[in-house]
């Protein structure tokens, strides 16, 4: 069974509680909008999850940063994770801010030794604490560190072949960072091994004529369809989601994408 789906949103609540969509069997779950509440949004996972596999997909875990994850934020994310059993848990290869200081974004790291060895170890320290492998999303990323000894791709494939990590690849940003960054993106991809691809996400940018930023805010764009057939004809098919985060239509339209990644894996099996 192939699992296609889309990020669940709280703005779709009633219609995933009046008409949950048939043609799709795949969700992701943003954890931090679920894992702290008993209300509303678990009781919507507790429905869901008769008929939907899923997976739960953080923004606060921030590995990269020095003082590591904070312990009370794992608590709380492995609670959650052992009521409802996610298929993949992931979050961004990233940090985040400083102790007293949050930046509110997801920022990157230089890709050399120094950040792999901190990172394995992190990625060490937080799969024996959730007792489960993570997977760790690619980030968009808008600069470049002098102190970076490899390109992201050679980065991400050191890091994937000596842990036990996984990757949650997201096609959208590697496009995003060929544009602004300028590099070809089917290197990137082809860079990956298929069996440390846990999940795919899609999503739309936003073209700013200077550069692109990553909101999540429009259809996905043919350019990334064109590498995600890339991609899937190499890997076969894998896990997909599709996320939209702002200007959010309506339900039918977020799963119409889905539909058109459903039909690309077919279109290679």
């Amino acid at each position: 069974m192939n699992l296609v789906g889309i990020g669940l949103r709280t703005s779709h609540y009633n219609e995933w509680e009046e008409s949950p969509p048939q043609e799709i069997n795949y969700l992701e779950a943003l954890s931090e909008n679920h894992m702290t509440s008993k209300g509303r949004p678990w009781s919507i996972l507790e429905k869901l999850r008769e008929n939907y596999q899923f997976s739960f997909h953080g923004v606060s875990l921030s590995i990269a940063s020095h003082q590591g994850p904070r312990e009370d934020y794992l608590k709380t994310l492995k609670e959650f994770i052992d009521v409802f059993e996610p298929s993949v848990v992931s979050d961004h290869l990233c940090w985040t801010g400083l102790p007293h200081s949050n930046a509110h974004n997801l920022l990157p790291v230089p890709y050399n030794e120094e950040s792999f060895l901190f990172l394995k170890d992190r990625i060490i320290e937080v799969q024996d604490y959730l007792k489960r492998p993570i997977a760790l999303e690619n980030l968009s990323a808008y600069v470049d560190f002098k102190t970076s000894t490899m390109t992201e791709w050679e980065f991400w494939k050191k890091l994937l072949a000596e842990t036990d990590a996984m990757m949650m690849l997201d096609v959208n940003n590697v496009f995003v960072n060929a544009q602004n960054h300028g590099f070809d993106p089917k290197i990137y991809l082809d860079a990956i091994p298929q069996h440390k691809i846990a999940q795919v996400h899609l999503a739309g940018f936003t073209d700013t004529g200077k550069f692109l930023l990553d909101t999540h805010s429009k259809p996905v764009y043919p350019e990334v369809w064109t590498l995600y057939h890339h991609l899937i004809k190499r890997v076969g098919a894998v896990p997909t989601i599709i996320e939209w985060d702002e200007d959010i239509p309506e339900l039918s339209v977020v799963v119409a994408e889905a539909k058109k990644a459903q039909a690309i894996i077919e279109e290679y099996q």
